[in-house]
């Protein structure tokens, strides 16, 4: 489009220079190839190395970024709809993000949605752009009407770039999770060769439960009378007592009697590492939810109400009552051995189950994990986006 300054006119496709085009198709295509190359060959090996459970987590994110993809093109192909939809002035002081200051007389229509001619700046987020022609040309057709653009294209451009940050910041931690969570629980193979040796040279004693370590960490005389202390006492003990080798030990020998009593000599750290990758492959997803959630929070951005203040505590919040819980649990499963048995002959047997779960499923800790993942990866690229 023509300025005031003498800038030069906007220039469609046939006005531009072939090698203009054919450098930034080659860029694109380049960049493109690479990466799903680069998919295509991190699948083959994981294949190789007989990793189903990556494998498929693998081809979830290939469906995440299909799916990214696919919101992209509808919204590139459908902006030109979006913008000639034109909607009554007065429907757009409702909701915004950023309050308008009362004392800024400058008319709210020609600000964010009218371009009064055609070097006028289109003011957004703080951010003034130099409007297209066809933003011109849409917007006074509604201007006409007395309307205003239901979004504009710099709008609808910076909606799109959010849409693909969050869904790679989503897999990003994501993978940086999983990542950690193998590293802190790699010292469990260590406890796993040292038990299973343990276990060639134990004999059986009688031992009253009470001399028993795991009992004497875990159970702290709280009985299920006293379920507010005691719950207090679990929640507490998330910030100071980690994962142990009694604990390991324990909850090792209770899974292989309740599942594989025939197998004693059964490689559970193995078997943690398969669940964890499994796992993986679920919270990596953006579910429908999710993105009810992102729409629910655009929403209620409204100035004044300071939504993304608020929804900030929800991750903090989940996490303490998820290892609360979890805590709870362990705890739970020493006491019911403490008030069967007085006295038991060779190591501790605990029984655990899924009643001890909320509602007796388990799936609904491993959903807050996902749910916290996601809301992690959506503030991150929220503040990002913002900050821009």
């Amino acid at each position: 489009m023509a300025g005031e300054g003498g800038e030069d006119p906007d220039l469609s496709i046939e006005s531009t220079p072939t090698w203009v085009i054919a450098a930034v198709c080659t860029v694109i295509v380049s960049i493109s190839l690479f990466f799903e190359r680069f998919l295509h060959y991190a699948g083959k090996t994981l294949k190789k190395k007989h990793e189903k459970t990556l494998y498929e987590a693998l081809l979830k994110v290939k469906e995440e970024l299909m799916l990214l993809g696919f919101i992209s093109l509808l919204l590139m192909v459908f902006q030109g709809a979006i913008q000639r939809i034109c909607i009554p002035e007065s429907t757009t002081h409702h909701g915004l993000p950023c309050k308008i200051d009362p004392d800024n007389t400058t008319d709210f229509s020609i600000v964010h949605f009218d371009f009064g001619n055609k070097s006028s700046l289109h003011i957004l987020g703080g951010a003034r752009l130099l409007a297209t022609s066809k933003s011109y040309s849409v917007s006074y057709h509604c201007k006409k009407a007395g309307k205003v653009p239901l979004l504009s294209l710099e709008a609808i451009h910076q909606l799109h770039i959010f849409i693909f940050v969050l869904a790679i910041t989503h897999v990003v931690l994501s993978l940086i999770t999983v990542v950690l969570g193998l590293t802190q629980i790699s010292k469990w193979n260590h406890w796993e060769m040292a038990i299973r040796r343990e276990d060639d040279t134990a004999t059986n004693m009688i031992k009253h439960v009470h001399e028993l370590k795991f009992i004497q960490d875990r159970f702290k005389g709280f009985g299920k009378a006293a379920g507010i202390v005691s719950r207090l006492n679990d929640f507490g003990k998330q910030f100071y007592g980690p994962i142990t080798k009694e604990d390991y030990r324990t909850m090792r020998l209770g899974f292989i009697m309740k599942h594989c009593r025939g197998n004693p000599k059964f490689n559970f750290y193995n078997y943690m590492i398969r669940a964890l990758e499994a796992d993986f492959k679920k919270v990596i997803g953006i579910n429908w939810y999710l993105w009810a959630f992102v729409i629910v929070f655009l929403l209620i951005n409204v100035g004044g109400w300071h939504a993304y203040f608020w929804v900030s505590f929800i991750p903090f919040v989940l996490l303490f009552v998820i290892g609360a819980k979890l805590e709870h649990i362990i705890t739970c499963l020493a006491r019911e051995v403490v008030e069967k048995h007085t006295a038991i002959e060779g190591d501790l047997i605990v029984s655990p189950s899924d009643h001890l779960f909320w509602f007796g499923k388990p799936k609904i800790v491993l959903f807050l994990i996902h749910f916290i993942l996601f809301q992690n990866a959506f503030e991150l690229s929220y503040f990002f986006w913002i900050l821009v």
